[in-house]
């Protein structure tokens, strides 16, 4: 049963004061997606934003409405820990990707919630990590146990495994924006390893360059006009910037919980949950509480390296730990932006958070900067080259 609660009925903590010129918003709803112990891993939207994917620690995905929280159903299979999940783009977007440390890849349709394709990376494989891409739009990379898999989504045929660069966990494998042959992976090993795709795939040729994080990887991201650059945040919690095409570090916070906690008022920053990227070299780096307050820290990667005080502080929502955090369309194209939805955030007390710009409904500890860039983005006219194989 999906239960529902308006933002009054939550307990409001120790009230934070709001800075001067800031457009004031609060917690909309939430819903709780389970009763019990269970978590909220992720949330991703399909394209048209008509419905969002939650995965839980439950090992299954649930569908909702990313405008008004309504319950679609659920995705049923996975027998271990879904690590990661996407939506495919195109004419193929009720086609919901997901992997597990169950060693399988599985695509779900969404409008049955229904399975229609399973890959297998092994019964004694975990995969934390996948990726569509390639100059052909037609590889499948899957981040395994030290290993990094390739298929052929369209016969499903497996054509490469490279097995000799990474040591540990490979936790993330992206291929890149507007450089489809380019696959950046991340592992527990400290390493982001950037390999070319074009021709027979292996470590000894295809290795191009690699970047010593020194430290357990637990999330990366390409950003940048031209998506030259990564963002690395570490299990450790230090976060790191580089440029991919030279090799080079732009910045490296070693200290980013003490420095992003010397910028607010509210407890210390005891963890990050992802960077957030509005176009450009615009970057945001997410922190929050145990006690389930977040906010959006921007961070200055050029010169003088620097974390700045929050632009968006979310609190009031959550009671615990928060997992993943879905920005709406209005913090990147507008189409929700008459809706006045900010987003949506999901944690360890198993709850999904609805935030909009409303007044009549602002919890007293959030709020953005009417200054913030969270809502811009640079004009993009690039081709959606997310397919889907199924």
């Amino acid at each position: 049963m999906e239960v529902e609660i308006e933002a009054s009925e939550m307990e409001v903590e120790e009230q934070q004061p709001i800075p001067s010129s800031t457009k004031k918003f609060g917690l909309k709803d939430y819903i709780q997606t389970n009763y019990g112990d269970d978590y909220v891993f992720q949330i991703v939207p399909r394209d048209d934003w008509t419905s969002m994917a939650v995965s839980l620690s439950t090992n299954a995905v649930k569908l909702y409405s990313p405008m008004t929280g309504q319950y679609f159903g659920d995705c049923k299979g996975h027998s271990s820990t879904i690590n990661h999940i996407s939506f495919s783009g195109g004419s193929n977007q009720h086609v919901l990707h997901s992997c597990s440390s169950d060693g399988t890849i599985r695509a779900w349709d969404t409008r049955t919630f229904q399975q229609v394709s399973c890959v297998t990376a092994g019964s004694s494989q975990e995969v934390f990590s996948f990726s569509f891409g390639g100059s052909d739009d037609n590889l499948l990379a899957a981040g395994c146990q030290s290993q990094i898999l390739l298929w052929d989504w369209r016969n499903k045929k497996q054509v490469a495994c490279l097995e000799e660069s990474h040591v540990d966990d490979v936790t993330q494998v992206h291929f890149v924006p507007d450089h489809q042959n380019k696959l950046a992976s991340a592992s527990a090993d400290g390493l982001i390893c950037i390999f070319d795709t074009n021709g027979d795939i292996n470590d000894d040729d295809h290795l191009e360059s690699v970047i010593n994080v020194g430290t357990s990887i637990a999330k990366v991201g390409v950003f940048g006009d031209s998506y030259e650059k990564l963002w690395c945040l570490t299990n450790i919690e230090t976060l790191s910037v580089w440029d991919w095409k030279e090799g080079t570090n732009e910045a490296n916070f070693e200290e980013a919980r003490s420095l992003a906690s010397e910028s607010w008022t509210l407890d210390h920053v005891d963890y990050f949950v992802d960077c957030h990227c509005s176009g450009g070299d615009n970057l945001w780096v997410i922190g929050g509480t145990n006690a389930g307050s977040i906010g959006y820290f921007p961070v200055k990667h050029k010169g003088t390296a620097v974390i700045g005080p929050p632009e968006a502080v979310l609190g009031g929502g959550h009671m615990g730990v928060v997992r993943s955090i879905l920005p709406m369309p209005s913090m990147q194209s507008g189409t929700a932006q008459s809706q006045g939805l900010f987003g949506w955030t999901g944690g360890e007390d198993g709850r999904l958070c609805c935030w909009k710009g409303d007044d009549s409904q602002v919890i007293s500890r959030s709020w953005i900067s009417s200054t913030s860039t969270l809502a811009k983005k640079v004009p993009r006219n690039r081709k959606n080259r997310r397919r889907c194989p199924y």
